[in-house]
Protein backbone atom coordinates (compact mmCIF):
# COMPACT_ATOMS: atom_id res chain seq x y z
CA UNK A 1 0.00 0.00 0.00
CA UNK A 2 2.69 2.08 0.53
CA UNK A 3 3.43 3.07 -3.27
CA UNK A 4 -0.08 4.80 -3.29
CA UNK A 5 1.32 7.01 -0.91
CA UNK A 6 4.85 7.54 -2.99
CA UNK A 7 4.16 10.60 -4.50
CA UNK A 8 3.26 11.97 -1.07
CA UNK A 9 6.66 10.76 0.38
CA UNK A 10 8.39 12.39 -2.58
CA UNK A 11 6.87 16.00 -1.58
CA UNK A 12 9.36 17.78 -0.54
CA UNK A 13 7.70 21.24 -0.92
CA UNK A 14 5.08 23.28 -2.41
CA UNK A 15 5.92 26.37 -4.61
CA UNK A 16 3.19 28.92 -4.91
CA UNK A 17 3.31 31.34 -7.77
CA UNK A 18 3.10 35.21 -7.46
CA UNK A 19 0.91 37.06 -9.66
CA UNK A 20 2.33 40.76 -10.99
CA UNK A 21 0.38 43.75 -11.53
CA UNK A 22 -0.60 45.31 -14.75
CA UNK A 23 2.57 47.45 -15.01
CA UNK A 24 4.92 44.66 -13.75
CA UNK A 25 4.97 45.24 -10.64
CA UNK A 26 4.69 42.71 -7.78
CA UNK A 27 3.97 43.31 -3.92
CA UNK A 28 5.98 43.36 -1.13
CA UNK A 29 6.33 44.56 2.47
CA UNK A 30 8.23 45.46 5.52
CA UNK A 31 9.36 42.58 7.46
CA UNK A 32 9.64 45.06 10.52
CA UNK A 33 6.06 44.82 12.63
CA UNK A 34 6.75 47.90 13.46
CA UNK A 35 6.44 49.19 10.26
CA UNK A 36 5.06 46.44 8.02
CA UNK A 37 4.80 49.21 5.33
CA UNK A 38 3.35 47.60 1.41
CA UNK A 39 4.89 48.89 -1.41
CA UNK A 40 5.97 47.05 -4.76
CA UNK A 41 9.14 46.43 -7.03
CA UNK A 42 9.52 45.88 -10.42
CA UNK A 43 9.65 42.30 -11.45
CA UNK A 44 12.82 42.61 -13.85
CA UNK A 45 14.34 44.83 -11.60
CA UNK A 46 13.78 42.60 -8.81
CA UNK A 47 15.82 39.98 -10.40
CA UNK A 48 18.16 42.38 -12.18
CA UNK A 49 18.89 45.07 -9.78
CA UNK A 50 17.90 43.51 -6.11
CA UNK A 51 20.62 41.99 -4.21
CA UNK A 52 20.07 38.74 -2.29
CA UNK A 53 21.98 40.05 1.03
CA UNK A 54 19.94 43.13 1.58
CA UNK A 55 16.74 44.94 0.88
CA UNK A 56 16.09 48.18 2.30
CA UNK A 57 12.47 49.22 3.16
CA UNK A 58 11.33 52.59 1.25
CA UNK A 59 9.61 54.37 4.58
CA UNK A 60 12.11 53.37 7.42
CA UNK A 61 14.60 51.55 5.78
CA UNK A 62 14.80 48.16 7.86
CA UNK A 63 17.42 46.02 5.98
CA UNK A 64 16.93 42.49 5.47
CA UNK A 65 17.81 39.27 2.88
CA UNK A 66 15.35 40.04 0.12
CA UNK A 67 13.37 36.06 1.06
CA UNK A 68 12.00 37.95 4.03
CA UNK A 69 10.07 41.15 1.86
CA UNK A 70 6.97 38.79 1.25
CA UNK A 71 3.37 40.28 2.41
CA UNK A 72 1.41 38.60 5.35
CA UNK A 73 -1.66 38.02 2.53
CA UNK A 74 1.41 36.25 0.21
CA UNK A 75 2.18 33.68 3.19
CA UNK A 76 -1.17 33.55 4.17
CA UNK A 77 -1.87 32.03 0.81
CA UNK A 78 0.66 30.09 0.62
CA UNK A 79 -0.01 28.22 3.91
CA UNK A 80 -3.59 27.69 2.20
CA UNK A 81 -2.40 26.66 -1.03
CA UNK A 82 -0.01 24.38 0.50
CA UNK A 83 -2.68 22.61 2.76
CA UNK A 84 -4.79 22.09 -0.11
CA UNK A 85 -1.76 20.39 -2.67
CA UNK A 86 -1.22 18.43 0.56
CA UNK A 87 -5.06 17.01 1.42
CA UNK A 88 -5.52 16.55 -2.78
CA UNK A 89 -2.64 14.48 -2.39
CA UNK A 90 -3.62 12.33 0.62
CA UNK A 91 -6.90 11.83 -1.08
CA UNK A 92 -5.74 10.99 -4.30
CA UNK A 93 -3.71 8.46 -2.41
CA UNK A 94 -6.15 7.28 -0.44
CA UNK A 95 -8.59 7.08 -3.64
CA UNK A 96 -5.85 5.13 -5.50
CA UNK A 97 -5.60 2.86 -2.68
CA UNK A 98 -8.94 1.82 -1.95
CA UNK A 99 -9.51 1.02 -5.96
CA UNK A 100 -6.67 -1.02 -5.80
CA UNK A 101 -7.64 -3.13 -2.82
CA UNK A 102 -11.11 -3.41 -4.13
CA UNK A 103 -9.64 -4.83 -7.63
CA UNK A 104 -7.80 -7.37 -5.72
CA UNK A 105 -10.86 -8.87 -4.00
CA UNK A 106 -12.77 -11.98 -5.68
CA UNK A 107 -16.26 -11.14 -5.95
CA UNK A 108 -17.48 -15.46 -5.93
CA UNK A 109 -15.98 -16.34 -1.74
CA UNK A 110 -18.52 -16.78 0.68
CA UNK A 111 -17.14 -14.02 2.21
CA UNK A 112 -16.98 -10.74 -0.07
CA UNK A 113 -15.13 -7.37 1.15
CA UNK A 114 -14.69 -3.83 -0.40
CA UNK A 115 -13.17 -0.60 0.79
CA UNK A 116 -14.67 2.75 0.30
CA UNK A 117 -13.65 6.44 0.08
CA UNK A 118 -15.51 9.24 0.74
CA UNK A 119 -13.24 11.87 1.23
CA UNK A 120 -12.11 14.17 -2.00
CA UNK A 121 -9.22 13.94 -4.01
CA UNK A 122 -9.13 17.86 -3.91
CA UNK A 123 -6.81 19.68 -6.26
CA UNK A 124 -2.53 18.93 -6.42
CA UNK A 125 -1.64 22.00 -7.91
CA UNK A 126 -1.69 25.71 -6.98
CA UNK A 127 -2.83 29.00 -7.50
CA UNK A 128 -0.49 31.95 -7.78
CA UNK A 129 -1.28 34.38 -5.02
CA UNK A 130 -3.01 37.16 -6.96
CA UNK A 131 -1.58 41.24 -7.27
CA UNK A 132 -2.76 43.79 -5.43
CA UNK A 133 -3.87 46.96 -6.87
CA UNK A 134 -1.71 49.53 -8.43
CA UNK A 135 -0.48 52.12 -6.60
CA UNK A 136 -0.61 55.36 -7.18
CA UNK A 137 3.20 56.18 -7.13
CA UNK A 138 6.27 55.17 -9.16
CA UNK A 139 9.39 56.17 -8.49
CA UNK A 140 13.09 55.18 -10.19
CA UNK A 141 15.91 55.67 -7.83
CA UNK A 142 18.49 58.19 -9.12
CA UNK A 143 21.05 56.02 -7.65
CA UNK A 144 20.42 52.81 -9.41
CA UNK A 145 17.94 52.84 -11.56
CA UNK A 146 15.20 50.65 -9.99
CA UNK A 147 11.62 50.94 -9.97
CA UNK A 148 9.45 50.82 -7.35
CA UNK A 149 5.86 51.73 -6.63
CA UNK A 150 4.34 53.20 -3.12
CA UNK A 151 1.10 54.90 -2.06
CA UNK A 152 1.84 57.95 0.43
CA UNK A 153 5.53 58.26 0.81
CA UNK A 154 8.82 56.95 0.26
CA UNK A 155 12.01 58.07 1.53
CA UNK A 156 14.88 55.25 0.55
CA UNK A 157 15.13 52.84 -2.72
CA UNK A 158 14.43 49.06 -1.76
CA UNK A 159 17.13 48.07 -3.90
CA UNK A 160 20.38 50.14 -2.80
CA UNK A 161 18.84 52.10 0.79
CA UNK A 162 19.06 55.47 -0.93
CA UNK A 163 18.31 58.42 0.46
CA UNK A 164 16.97 60.80 -2.42
CA UNK A 165 16.71 64.52 -0.89
CA UNK A 166 14.49 65.57 -3.89
CA UNK A 167 12.16 62.91 -4.02
CA UNK A 168 12.16 63.57 0.34
CA UNK A 169 11.32 67.13 -0.73
CA UNK A 170 9.03 66.24 -3.46
CA UNK A 171 7.36 64.08 -1.03
CA UNK A 172 6.91 66.45 1.45
CA UNK A 173 4.97 68.61 -0.42
CA UNK A 174 2.69 66.32 -1.45
CA UNK A 175 1.42 65.75 2.15
CA UNK A 176 1.02 69.46 2.20
CA UNK A 177 -0.85 69.35 -0.56
CA UNK A 178 -2.78 66.16 0.24
CA UNK A 179 -3.95 68.50 3.61
CA UNK A 180 -5.10 71.40 2.35
CA UNK A 181 -6.94 69.45 0.18
CA UNK A 182 -8.79 67.29 2.23
CA UNK A 183 -9.59 69.77 4.90
CA UNK A 184 -12.91 69.97 5.00
CA UNK A 185 -13.62 66.07 4.33
CA UNK A 186 -11.42 66.48 8.15
CA UNK A 187 -13.72 68.85 9.21
CA UNK A 188 -17.04 67.54 8.42
CA UNK A 189 -15.53 63.74 9.49
CA UNK A 190 -14.39 65.55 12.86
CA UNK A 191 -18.06 67.49 13.21
CA UNK A 192 -19.94 64.12 13.12
CA UNK A 193 -17.67 61.96 14.95
CA UNK A 194 -17.06 64.71 17.78
CA UNK A 195 -17.94 68.68 17.88
CA UNK A 196 -17.97 71.87 15.73
CA UNK A 197 -14.98 73.17 18.25
CA UNK A 198 -12.64 70.12 18.13
CA UNK A 199 -13.25 70.21 14.09
CA UNK A 200 -12.17 73.56 14.28
CA UNK A 201 -9.26 73.60 16.24
CA UNK A 202 -8.04 70.28 15.02
CA UNK A 203 -8.29 71.69 11.04
CA UNK A 204 -6.49 75.13 12.07
CA UNK A 205 -3.64 73.26 13.60
CA UNK A 206 -3.42 71.36 10.65
CA UNK A 207 -3.16 74.35 8.16
CA UNK A 208 -0.46 75.36 11.11
CA UNK A 209 1.69 72.33 10.43
CA UNK A 210 1.86 72.93 6.82
CA UNK A 211 3.64 76.13 7.58
CA UNK A 212 6.46 74.55 9.31
CA UNK A 213 6.55 71.56 7.08
CA UNK A 214 7.50 73.18 3.89
CA UNK A 215 10.03 75.20 6.04
CA UNK A 216 11.59 71.86 7.33
CA UNK A 217 11.29 70.03 3.94
CA UNK A 218 13.38 73.11 2.17
CA UNK A 219 16.08 73.33 4.78
CA UNK A 220 16.26 69.59 4.26
CA UNK A 221 16.58 69.84 0.70
CA UNK A 222 19.03 72.97 0.82
CA UNK A 223 21.54 71.05 3.27
CA UNK A 224 21.49 68.06 0.78
CA UNK A 225 22.04 70.33 -2.03
CA UNK A 226 24.52 72.03 -0.26
CA UNK A 227 27.03 69.56 0.62
CA UNK A 228 29.36 69.05 -2.00
CA UNK A 229 30.11 72.63 -1.43
CA UNK A 230 30.56 72.34 2.62
CA UNK A 231 29.18 72.01 5.95
CA UNK A 232 26.15 74.62 6.26
CA UNK A 233 25.67 76.20 9.71
CA UNK A 234 23.28 74.98 11.94
CA UNK A 235 19.49 75.76 10.57
CA UNK A 236 21.21 78.44 8.22
CA UNK A 237 18.54 77.19 5.54
CA UNK A 238 15.50 78.27 7.89
CA UNK A 239 16.69 81.72 7.45
CA UNK A 240 16.06 82.99 3.99
CA UNK A 241 19.13 85.56 4.09
CA UNK A 242 21.63 84.02 5.35
CA UNK A 243 20.32 80.25 3.07
CA UNK A 244 20.63 82.68 0.11
CA UNK A 245 24.30 84.13 1.01
CA UNK A 246 25.49 80.60 1.22
CA UNK A 247 23.61 80.22 -2.39
CA UNK A 248 25.53 83.20 -3.34
CA UNK A 249 28.71 81.96 -2.41
CA UNK A 250 28.50 78.34 -3.61
CA UNK A 251 26.57 78.70 -7.09
CA UNK A 252 27.44 82.50 -8.12
CA UNK A 253 23.42 83.15 -7.58
CA UNK A 254 20.59 83.70 -4.51
CA UNK A 255 17.08 83.73 -4.38
CA UNK A 256 17.10 87.30 -5.33
CA UNK A 257 17.99 85.70 -9.23
CA UNK A 258 15.10 82.95 -9.16
CA UNK A 259 12.21 84.57 -7.51
CA UNK A 260 10.65 87.78 -7.83
CA UNK A 261 10.77 90.72 -5.29
CA UNK A 262 6.49 90.19 -4.53
CA UNK A 263 7.85 86.12 -3.91
CA UNK A 264 10.87 87.35 -1.96
CA UNK A 265 8.14 89.56 0.71
CA UNK A 266 5.89 86.45 0.97
CA UNK A 267 7.98 83.82 1.31
CA UNK A 268 10.17 86.08 3.89
CA UNK A 269 6.26 86.64 5.51
CA UNK A 270 5.55 83.09 5.72
CA UNK A 271 9.18 81.61 7.57
CA UNK A 272 8.39 84.33 10.43
CA UNK A 273 5.23 82.95 10.69
CA UNK A 274 6.51 79.40 11.14
CA UNK A 275 9.53 80.48 13.15
CA UNK A 276 6.47 82.43 15.45
CA UNK A 277 4.44 79.22 15.64
CA UNK A 278 7.73 77.34 16.42
CA UNK A 279 8.82 79.57 19.19
CA UNK A 280 6.22 81.86 20.46
CA UNK A 281 3.05 79.78 20.11
CA UNK A 282 1.92 82.17 17.03
CA UNK A 283 2.05 85.15 19.52
CA UNK A 284 2.69 88.25 17.57
CA UNK A 285 5.86 90.53 19.30
CA UNK A 286 8.04 93.29 17.67
CA UNK A 287 10.93 91.28 16.36
CA UNK A 288 8.20 89.78 13.83
CA UNK A 289 6.67 92.91 12.58
CA UNK A 290 10.51 93.83 12.22
CA UNK A 291 12.30 90.92 10.60
CA UNK A 292 8.69 89.79 8.16
CA UNK A 293 7.19 93.81 7.64
CA UNK A 294 4.25 92.48 8.11
CA UNK A 295 1.89 95.43 9.76
CA UNK A 296 -1.00 93.76 9.34
CA UNK A 297 -0.69 92.92 13.24
CA UNK A 298 0.38 94.56 16.12
CA UNK A 299 2.23 92.75 18.67
CA UNK A 300 0.67 90.57 21.05
CA UNK A 301 -2.12 89.56 18.18
CA UNK A 302 -1.80 85.95 17.40
CA UNK A 303 -0.96 85.39 13.54
CA UNK A 304 -3.47 83.21 11.60
CA UNK A 305 -2.78 80.96 9.15
CA UNK A 306 -4.85 80.72 5.37
CA UNK A 307 -4.70 78.32 2.58
CA UNK A 308 -4.10 80.50 0.55
CA UNK A 309 -0.62 80.82 2.71
CA UNK A 310 -0.23 77.48 2.41
CA UNK A 311 -0.80 77.61 -1.34
CA UNK A 312 1.60 80.37 -1.83
CA UNK A 313 4.40 78.44 0.33
CA UNK A 314 4.09 75.48 -1.76
CA UNK A 315 4.20 77.60 -5.18
CA UNK A 316 7.06 79.21 -4.36
CA UNK A 317 9.22 76.62 -2.54
CA UNK A 318 8.38 74.76 -5.68
CA UNK A 319 9.48 77.55 -7.84
CA UNK A 320 13.03 78.08 -5.75
CA UNK A 321 13.56 74.28 -5.05
CA UNK A 322 13.56 73.70 -9.63
CA UNK A 323 16.19 76.59 -9.94
CA UNK A 324 18.42 75.06 -7.11
CA UNK A 325 18.24 71.76 -8.38
CA UNK A 326 19.36 72.81 -11.93
CA UNK A 327 21.54 75.20 -10.85
CA UNK A 328 23.56 72.48 -8.56
CA UNK A 329 23.22 70.08 -11.57
CA UNK A 330 24.93 72.20 -14.07
CA UNK A 331 27.86 73.53 -11.38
Amino acid sequence: MSNHFKELEDLKSVSVGIENDKKGYTDKQCPSEDCEFLFKVHSEDWLNIFKDEAVWCPMCRHEAPADQWFTIAQVEHAKEEAFKVVSGLVGKSLSNMTKSFNRGRSKNGFVSMSMKYKGSTGRTFTIPAKAAEEMELDIKCENCQSRFSVVGSAFFCPACGHNSVTQTFTDSLRKIKAKVDNLEIVREALISASSKDEAELTCRSLQETCISDGVVAFQKLCEGLYEPYGKAPFNAFQRLEQGSELWTKALGKGYKDWLTPSELIELNVLFQKRHLLSHNEGIVDEKYISKSGDSSYKSGQRIVVSVNDVESLLLILNKLSEALKLSCSVV
